[in-house]
């Protein structure tokens, strides 16, 4: 069952001061999911409203999942409608209608670490992989397309709900698939830097982040990523360090020795199909320079960061966290599940990864 909460017909159109608070964790139906219109200045890329879901768990202990889907960052990506990134919450609120569960998302099944957690959707529909904070028209004339890249502003909204609502948890896992996966690493600095003495695990599913030289300096303006960079950690400090001639591995390794206590940690297949697609948009070759790349960028983080670890499954499968193989993909006789309980406990295990041929089988 979903739970709807409307508290302002302004969503995504300005101040909301006049409406009622946003319901806290204790206020929500236990076993469902609620659906939470924060109003003021959230926003989806093309003018649509945006929300949030919440389902509460059974323990102090929350999920932070945000919700993937493409990126735009030019006139042709972001002009071609939905087809290359999702514009609305609608895909999420039918999915979540639906009752169909598997992977993470699956509450019921014993074999899932995180199964009594509190499970909070951080919805997609701006195409700045959860960074943004501009309105930016590409194009001229009658092509012209104008993006609501409000990521960040959303993120904010969803975020300032579980610090109100969740004083401070037993652990937090903070997660997300494809362009989730980002919103997780550069949200995690967040999180982890006002949930100081909370033990926090970020879990990055399919974002390995392998980008053409000049991707960040094409984008990030266009979505005023900066405007959230964690720029208290001198690592990543704009006034120290060139950000744009950053890569993933700078800004994995920079959060990561920024919070010692905390791990970090990455999951790919080794011939993501999907990745693949958006590196060629970018410029790229293919899946082959792809893959190489990837694997070097996950040996550079884990050189530069040791509270950091990889699970790299064989395949061409994009994420695994929605999904049931969530449960059986397993790599030289180590489940990906039970990997990830032993995280969840605070253990350290070592990184895991196919090798040779057998990256190349079909993902498990």
């Amino acid at each position: 069952m979903l739970t709807l909460v409307l508290l302002s017909s302004l969503a995504g159109c300005g101040d909301d001061s006049d409406a009622p608070p946003l319901p806290r964790a204790e206020d929500l139906p236990p076993g469902e999911w609620t659906e939470i219109a924060p109003g003021g200045d959230t926003i989806c890329s093309r003018g649509d409203p945006y929300s949030f879901f919440v389902r509460p768990g059974n323990v102090d202990r929350v999920i932070v999942d945000f919700i993937g889907g493409g990126a735009c960052w030019d006139e042709f990506t972001c002009g071609v409608a939905d087809a290359i990134f999702s514009d609305s919450v609608d895909e999420i609120r039918a999915a979540v209608q639906s009752g169909d569960r598997a992977g993470l998302y699956d509450h019921e099944n014993p074999d899932n670490p995180f199964a009594d957690y509190w499970h909070v959707v951080v919805p997609y529909c701006t195409g700045d992989i959860h960074w943004g904070n501009a309105t930016t028209t590409y194009g001229e004339g009658d092509a012209a397309v104008t993006i609501h890249h409000r990521g960040a502003v959303n993120a904010r909204a969803v975020l300032d709900w579980v610090y109100d609502s969740f004083e401070s948890p037993e652990r937090i896992l903070v997660t997300g698939c494809s362009a989730g996966s980002y919103g997780s690493v550069l949200w995690s600095a967040h999180i982890m830097e006002h949930y100081q003495d909370v033990p926090i695990l970020q879990f990055g599913d399919s974002g390995a982040g392998i980008i053409t030289d000049d991707f960040f300096r094409n984008s990030f303006p266009s979505w005023n990523a900066l405007e959230v960079f964690p720029t208290w950690i001198p690592a990543l400090d704009p006034d120290e360090h060139d950000i744009f001639s950053m890569a993933l591995p700078d800004l994995y390794a920079g959060i990561a020795n920024a919070y010692p206590t905390q791990h970090m940690s990455q999951y790919n297949t080794a011939l993501d199909d999907n990745q693949t697609f958006y590196f060629r948009a970018m410029g790229g070759s293919g899946v082959e320079e792809w893959s190489e790349r990837m694997q070097m960028s996950i040996a550079e983080i884990e050189e530069r960061a040791p509270n950091f670890s990889s699970y790299l499954a064989p395949g061409q499968q994009h994420c695994i966290v929605p999904y049931e193989n969530f449960y059986t993909v397993n790599v030289g006789g180590r489940r990906l599940v039970d990997w990830l309980r032993e995280l969840e406990r605070g253990e350290d295990p070592p990184s895991v990864a196919c090798s040779g041929d057998e990256c190349s089988a079909a993902t498990p």
